[in-house]
């Protein structure tokens, strides 16, 4: 999993300094992505009014309320027609999409961020961290820094809320808390919220998972010079949070291809594996580890 996404970023390095030196292209998504970003994906009823909308590893995540609709992450530049179709094959409005969350800004999950917006009128909330990241349409990112000319990798979004950890974001009947897990950003995110069905009532946890991407030292990245401490802050807490069921920004970081098969009957315990969550930190946190002693 972890060399599937260090090989995407190269890939986003090598597609934006293909198309660095045309300074007429303002935004330019990087093409040379995994297939599976692009594959569809049925949708589905996760838990209570949590559902899948994303695309075979891209996660998106639709949480319905009494007054209109949450959605989380929008993938790729291509993935909004998916996930519009994904939302009402389900049954709900596209339009019905009040509030625009993600978990971190990179364009395989802000790409269709600010169309989605334009279409919905929804209101994009994000962590302070990210936040210039999403007005830019990635030019701020620190994986951008050395480039040969600044170029956005999506469209930018409009921010009408600047998160900070622990702030609750409210719609209808429901509540999420934000938690700040940076370090694959700058301001990387999780949401913690409840959902309930006929039977019970589920503690749910959307992790952004502390991947490392970079090809370098830590001390090397000087356009997030706090890298290191923030990705040990991350790995410290992440494994003390109590939830039900856990899911994250891509399917194979949860395994989602081995718990939900198409045709599938509902089932929210498929989704309850705290072994899982477990060790995938703890790989996470001996990467870390490594990284650490090249310096």
């Amino acid at each position: 999993m972890q060399h599937t996404l260090v090989r995407s970023l190269f890939l986003l390095i090598t597609g934006l300094c293909a198309t660095g030196i045309s300074y007429a292209q303002k935004v330019q998504e990087p093409t040379r992505v995994p297939p599976e970003w692009n594959q569809p994906q049925k949708s589905f009823r996760i838990a209570g009014n949590l559902y899948y909308v994303g695309t075979y590893d891209l996660a998106s995540y639709l949480i319905t309320t009494s007054d209109g609709n949450i959605l989380v992450n929008t993938g790729l530049a291509a993935s909004e027609k998916s996930i519009r179709e994904n939302i009402e094959a389900l049954g709900f409005h596209f339009k019905d999409i009040k509030i625009l969350l993600n978990m971190q800004a990179h364009y395989d999950h802000m790409g269709a961020m600010a169309a989605i917006q334009r279409k919905t009128g929804a209101q994009f909330m994000v962590d302070a961290g990210d936040a210039s990241v999403a007005e830019t349409g990635g030019k701020t990112d620190y994986l951008s820094g050395g480039l040969v000319t600044p170029v956005s990798t999506f469209k930018p979004v409009k921010v009408n809320r600047i998160l900070h950890d622990k702030d609750t974001i409210r719609l209808g009947d429901m509540k999420l808390v934000m938690l700040h897990h940076p370090g694959h950003t700058v301001g990387s995110c999780s949401f913690i919220f409840e959902v309930k069905d006929d039977q019970r009532t589920y503690r749910v946890l959307l992790a952004n998972m502390p991947t490392i991407i970079i090809n370098r030292k830590f001390s090397e990245i000087t356009t997030y010079p706090g890298m290191a401490k923030d990705y040990g802050y991350t790995l410290n807490t992440m494994p003390g949070i109590n939830f039900d069921l856990w899911l994250a920004a891509h399917a194979s970081q949860f395994d989602l291809h081995k718990k939900h098969k198409d045709g599938d009957p509902y089932n929210p315990a498929a989704f309850a594996g705290r072994e899982d969550y477990d060790k995938e930190l703890a790989d996470l946190k001996a990467a870390y580890q490594q990284k650490l002693s090249e310096e």
